[in-house]
């Protein structure tokens, strides 16, 4: 069972370490049953155990802002860990000391990171954002007119298409097809 000394320790250790603290796998259950625990005793009503119910009070308040203050120092020292992670592609420091949750919300970040750096990379060769939106995939679309063969992104030659024939083309080379008013998208997604 959770005391507010060992939370109080939690924090502290937190506060003063450079790497994430290792919790008990259930520390958020655990938690939650010493705040449930403490809210029950802070709502008993008698004038017996008034200083207990004021003290249980005051302890509930407590425990939750550690609570917060350890979460909070938590995160911080995640988001640091995703720029790391995201430069170096090193991703391991710390993960074992992780949450679940905190694991999930790393992974997640780490991988929004990246999307973003690849997007910024995109526009930095010249893609624009139409480009890279719609360059992903293959796409199918419909001829309207006939179109010579030409060379896509990558080098290759593709064509020569009459009017009315569908083809499956990389997304990106589709899109400028399109927008030249050569063809139109089949799929709903456009």
């Amino acid at each position: 069972m959770l005391t507010y000394q060992d939370l109080y320790e939690f924090v502290r250790k937190e506060k003063f370490g450079e790497t994430l603290q290792p919790l008990p796998k259930k520390f958020v259950e655990q938690v939650s049953s010493y705040l449930k625990e403490k809210r029950a005793e802070s709502s008993q009503e008698g004038d017996l155990f008034l200083d207990s119910v004021g003290e249980a009070k005051k302890q509930l308040e407590n425990a939750i802002a550690l609570f917060k203050e350890l979460m909070l120092r938590r995160k911080k020292k995640i988001l640091h860990l995703v720029f790391v992670a995201a430069e170096t592609g090193i991703m391991k420091r710390d993960y074992e000391q992780m949450l679940e949750f905190e694991k999930e919300m790393f992974d997640g970040l780490v991988k929004a990171v990246e999307k973003g750096d690849k997007v910024m990379q995109d526009r930095l060769q010249g893609k624009g954002k139409d480009d890279v939106s719609k360059g992903s995939g293959l796409k199918m679309i419909l001829f309207e007119q006939e179109a010579e063969e030409f060379v896509d992104a990558e080098g290759k030659s593709v064509g020569p298409f009459a009017a009315g024939e569908l083809a499956n083309l990389e997304g990106g080379v589709a899109a400028v097809l399109v927008e030249g008013g050569k063809a139109s998208f089949v799929d709903a997604e456009g």
